[in-house]
């Protein structure tokens, strides 16, 4: 029998909720309350409860997120900041808009996450910043990273967009660095009606001006302490998302559980042609996406799309081949890790919702694809 299966599928989370939903929004317009109000302070105050943060700002997006911890952290013209070249563009785009340099370093070729051997010594004495990248929903190697930027007074600022609620040796993602920068974009774990996010920090002062940054730098009402931006959460997206947070652990194990299933099935189809994701140890990995590395990775995804298989590319260039970035004096052949990941990897269906059927149907695909 022939089965779609969608890369994501979003109605297949909204249905069940789907009244909830509708009164959390109606809840929001009849109050006439969209800006600030006891939705953002709810969601605030339940995301610190559920997740176990000691602060949590809601902000506008998870990119409004790194630049809001950029700009409390003062950062801007002739500091450099360090990155990983393999992301999601606004990790180092933000260091650009802060009008700081970005740094970039290579990535691991198994977590897909930046190399901390690489990013300690890009480390000068202009470093203002480090920001590792949890990408895919698994946290990168914190520890030496943290050590080498404390030794020297340097904060990091962690790029959590795809890893809410992961952990790196027990420490929850988001409160081991200075800042912790968080992404509601639909298709995250814990997803928005549209753009929305969060950062965190331990520190109280910090999250106090974090709070500022996001509303113009203003408290009271037209009284301004710094300069900010408008970086606040509507609150008919913290309604939204106050709906879905109680049922973020069953989707997220919804998640681990198809990615267990993905290995059983490959195994079972005795395919060593793809890699793929690696859980290292003393992290849980929260499957934000499940992305293979794949020879002939164009073919096949060609083949899969004329079987309705959906499936992305995150990401095809990274940074230092971007034209945006080419004055930052990059070459190809720069950072091989990632520029070999550009090429190969591939992002599989891996929402909970996802049936056995549908993820056999995908391994037996990619199955008929490398072996006919």
């Amino acid at each position: 029998m022939f089965v779609t299966v969608p890369l994501l599928d979003l109605k297949a989370q909204y249905t069940p909720l789907r009244q909830q939903l509708l009164d959390a929004v109606t809840r929001v317009c009849d109050s006439q309350r969209y800006i600030g109000g006891p939705e953002v302070d709810g969601l605030e105050r339940e995301l610190c409860e559920t997740l176990h943060y000691p602060h949590a700002i809601g902000v506008s997006s998870g990119t409004d997120a790194v630049l809001a911890a950029l700009m409390a952290l003062d950062i801007g013209p002739g500091d450099e900041v360090i990155t990983p070249t393999y992301s999601f563009f606004a990790t180092a785009g933000c260091v650009m808009r802060a009008g700081a340099k970005p740094v970039l370093v290579d990535v691991e070729p198994d977590t897909f996450n930046i190399d901390t051997k690489a990013a300690i010594a890009a480390i000068t004495p202009r470093t203002k910043a480090i920001i590792p990248v949890h990408l895919f929903g698994q946290a990168a190697e914190m520890a030496p990273i943290m050590e080498a930027a404390d030794q020297r007074g340097i904060p990091v600022i962690e790029d959590a967009a795809q890893a809410i609620g992961c952990c790196y040796q027990g420490k929850v993602i988001g409160t081991i660095g200075s800042i912790g920068c968080f992404s509601f974009f639909p298709s995250k774990n814990l997803g928005a009606f549209g753009d929305a996010g969060f950062v965190t920090s331990t520190d109280a002062a910090l999250a106090k001006k974090l709070k500022l940054i996001r509303t113009h730098g203003m408290e009271p009402k037209y009284y301004h302490h710094l300069v900010g931006a408008n970086f606040r959460i509507d609150a008919l997206q913290a309604a939204v998302l106050r709906v879905k947070l109680p049922h973020l652990a069953e989707w997220t194990a919804g998640r681990q559980r198809n990615a267990a299933r993905y290995r059983a099935l490959f195994k079972d189809a005795g395919l060593s042609d793809v890699t793929l994701p690696v859980q290292a140890p003393n992290r849980t990995h929260i499957y934000n996406q499940f992305v293979i590395r794949a020879p002939k990775r164009d073919q096949l995804r060609a083949h899969l799309d004329a079987q309705q298989i959906g499936t992305e590319i995150y990401y095809p260039v990274p940074f230092h081949l971007q034209d945006c970035f080419k004055d930052l004096g990059y070459k190809r052949g720069a950072f091989p890790v990632a520029e070999a990941q550009a090429n190969d990897s591939l992002a599989l269906p891996i929402y909970p919702e996802l049936t056995e059927a549908q993820q056999a149907a995908v391994v037996n695909a990619i199955r008929t694809f490398y072996r006919g």
